[in-house]
Parts: structure tokens; sequence; C-alpha cells
């Protein structure tokens, strides 16, 4: 293209770039944040000046990536706010439009301290709006099970209304600390760098909110109108669970009976653990921890790890086929299907003999462990296999070792007060030092004495 050429497209964009800004989706939004800003205030949900809300400017014929950014601004009263107190962001966080400056006593214009979180929403989630609120039940709940990483609930109505969960679904809210500023919050970590405040939502990855202790809520979705429904059902549990806690009854289970039956979550600070996680002035000799729950999100494990392993399983069986370690996952993996076959288990289907080809066996096999994983079975060839492709995952940094914020002090008080600490869980030994191995935290095996799995426990 000639100089005169790319001036002219270069042009054209600005333009058009003029025009989007100027045209009715960047006018709409505007006037729609105001809209809910006054309708979520009446909800007490941006009451004194708290909370914060954003959402694109859609254009259909501009990709969602693409999309102007429309934002309320901090520290101002979010129910007298009109359209043009509105800053309007480029889709890279680039502040193009700000509002103009009122008379005292209003404050100076000063974007939403929430603009970095937001961004991340948008560029990792890819959200289309994102609801910041200070709704009382956002802050109590937190506060249930002190010291908790998630919140948990199930068997109710109102989850029906978050993405991707049904009735007898356990909805799962990871919860992060809070912090003096919030442009200090990293809902989602940087990338490679650990961050001690952090409980990284990567780890969970169908999650559309998170809590912030004593403080809120973050909720995003592809829309205005999903988050906005996600945001009203989340405040509906949040508000139930809380009083279900001073009616005595247990939010965390199906049968929602008295609240001293409650499965709580136990992190590696929990009653038990003197000191808030120190080992000081403690007689145990040796600690033994499970890690789904107690040193790791159960999501990480059921949300990322169970799908990159069923992902990757036809990929890693071609790759490796003739290699010694893969012949002895596919004779593992031959004897426990022909016991499922005799046991008339569902989803085991016979696997090919070898002489039928490698595309059989293989074919035959992945349909098998598709299904084993698809029921969680806590089978040694299932697990054997599954840390073999995790190593792969773990290996090219496709995977990356979660584990709870508290979890590293700890292990390091336990072994400076001369306390061993082992792993047990149903996952493979292999897998239990992968994830260990390589977490955001580096490598936490020096903390360790010892790995247990089924065949070792």
């Amino acid at each position: 293209m000639s100089t005169g050429g790319a001036e002219a497209a270069a042009a054209a964009e600005a333009m058009s770039s003029e025009a989007y800004l100027a045209g009715d989706a960047v006018r709409e939004a505007r006037e729609l944040v105001a809209e809910l800003c006054r309708h979520f205030y009446l909800q007490g949900w941006v009451t004194g000046t708290g909370g914060s809300i954003t959402v694109k400017a859609n254009d259909p014929a501009v990709p969602l990536v693409q999309q102007l950014i429309v934002m309320s601004p901090s520290g101002v009263q979010k129910e007298r706010m009109v359209a043009d107190d509105m800053y309007v962001m480029a889709a890279d966080g680039k502040i193009i439009s700000a509002p103009r400056a009122k008379p005292w006593p209003h404050k100076h214009p000063k974007c939403s301290d929430c603009a970095p979180l937001f961004m991340k929403s948008y560029l990792m989630r890819g959200a289309g709006a994102v609801i910041h609120s200070h709704g009382m039940e956002t802050c109590m709940a937190t506060m249930l099970v002190p010291r908790a990483k998630e919140f948990r609930m199930t068997h109710m109505e109102m989850i029906k209304g978050i993405k991707g969960h049904g009735y007898r679904d356990e909805l799962v809210i990871p919860i992060i600390e809070n912090t003096p500023y919030e442009y200090e919050l990293r809902l989602f970590g940087r990338s490679g760098v650990p961050d001690v405040k952090l409980l990284q939502i990567k780890a969970y990855p169908k999650a559309t909110a998170v809590l912030v202790r004593n403080h809120g809520i973050y909720v995003w979705g592809d829309s205005w109108i999903n988050a906005k429904t996600q945001a009203e059902c989340y405040h509906y549990l949040l508000d139930a669970a809380v009083k279900m806690y001073q009616l005595g009854i247990d939010w965390t289970t199906p049968e929602h009976g008295p609240i001293n039956s409650a499965k709580r979550l136990r992190s590696v600070t929990s009653p038990g653990v003197p000191n808030g996680g120190h080992a000081a002035k403690s007689s145990k000799h040796c600690v033994v921890l499970d890690i789904e729950g107690t040193t790791t999100p159960i999501s990480f494990v059921t949300d990322v790890m169970f799908p990159y392993a069923r992902d990757n399983v036809r990929k890693h069986l071609i790759s490796t086929y003739d290699a010694e370690e893969t012949k002895e996952d596919i004779e593992l993996l031959r004897v426990q299907v022909e016991e499922d076959l005799r046991n008339r288990v569902v989803g085991a289907v016979p696997v090919a003999p070898s002489d039928a080809g490698k595309e059989e066996v293989i074919n035959s096999l992945v349909t098998n462990v598709e299904s084993m994983i698809k029921a969680d079975r806590k089978i040694t060839s299932l697990k054997q296999l599954q840390g073999h492709i995790w190593r792969t995952g773990f290996e090219s940094k496709e995977l990356h070792g979660v584990v709870f914020e508290d979890v590293p002090e700890a292990l390091k008080d336990w072994q400076s007060h001369g306390v061993k600490v082992y792993i047990y869980s149903s996952g493979s030994r292999e897998a239990q030092r992968l994830l260990f191995g390589h977490s955001s935290y580096g490598d936490l095996r020096q903390y360790l004495c010892g790995f247990f799995d089924t065949t070792t426990g």
C-alpha cells in the first residue's frame, strides 16, 4: 500500500472511531450505566459512593474485543450521575473521553479505582459488562466461615441464574483478601508472578464472580443483562446464606440440615493449626495434607486439571505410543477395562487388541479414559496416565500448580519447627510432585517429606 493509501486508511479508521464514539452505541451505554447506578443505589449496592459499573458499547459492526468501554467515575454520588459523567475507554483501557469537572462541592473527575480490575475481566474473561457491589450481604457472607477461601452453596433455585449452573450444582465463589486500596487487588494475577494476597481466579474457569472479604463482590457477564441477572442472583443467594446461618441452617449441603453438621471448608490455617497457620508450640511430629480443598481449590482440579487430561489423552497416546512408559499405562488400562466389563461398569468398552493397529487401540482407550474421567474414578490406571499427561502440561507451562495463598508460609513454618509434612491424595504421586513443583509460588517440594497415593497409602 502506498504512503497516501496508508494515510487514507488511518484517516478512515480515525473517522470511524470518531463516529463510533459519537454514535448511538456509546450514548446508550452512557445512559445505561447511569440508569443502573441509580437502580443499584436503591438496592444498597453502591451507597456512599462505593461500587462501580462498566459496560461495553455494543455495536454489532464492531467485534466484542474491540468495542469501546463505558465506565462510571470514582468517589461520586452514584444515584445522581448522568450520561455525561461517564468515562469512555478504548478496548486497551486508554481513556479517550473524560467527563468535565463540576464546581465545588463536587470532586474532580476520576476514573473508577476498579478500572484495572474491570480491564482484566474484559481481557481475560471476555466480559461484556462488570458490576462491582458493596452490598451488605456480600461482605457478611465472607465472614460466615473465617479464613475460608471459597463460598459454597447448593440446592437453591436461584443458583440456576448463574451461568453454567443448575439447581443441584454446587456454586463456588472464590474469596480473596481485601487490601487498603482497590487498585492493589489482583483478581486474575500476573502471569508468572506470585502474589501472596491473591487466590488466583484462573483456578476457577467457571467462575463469573469473586468475593473480596469484608468488601464486596465483582460480577461479570457477556452482556449487561447477563451480568445484572447474575449479580441479582448472587446477592439473593448470599443474603439467603446469611439468614440461614442466623437460623442455624446449613447452606452448604443438599439437605440444608442443622448448621452443626455443616461440612465446612478447612484451609491450612483453619482452627486446629495454632497461631494462624504457624506451627509454633505444636506437639505434632508430622502433618498429612490432602490436596483438593485443603492446599488447592477443588475447582482447579475438576475444572482445569481433569479437562486438560481429557482433552489431551489422544494427543498424548499418539505421540508416546511406542514409549515403554505408555506401554505400561496401556497395559494397566487393559486390565482395568477387563474388570470393568466383567462388572458391567457403564461406559466401559473393549480395548482393541494390539494387532488391530495403533489407531484402533487408541480410539478404544480414549473412549474408556473419557468415561473414567467423567465418572471421577479413583483408580490407579487412570491416575497414572493422567499424571503423565499433566507432566507434559506442566513442563510446557500450559499448566501451573495453584495452591491457597497461606500454604507456602504454613509449609515453611512447619518445616522450621521440625514438623514433617506429607501429602496423601488419590492423584498419583507424580501428579502431586508436579503440582507442588510447578506452583505459582515456585517449587514447594522442598518443604514436603513424602507423597502417598492409592498405591502406597
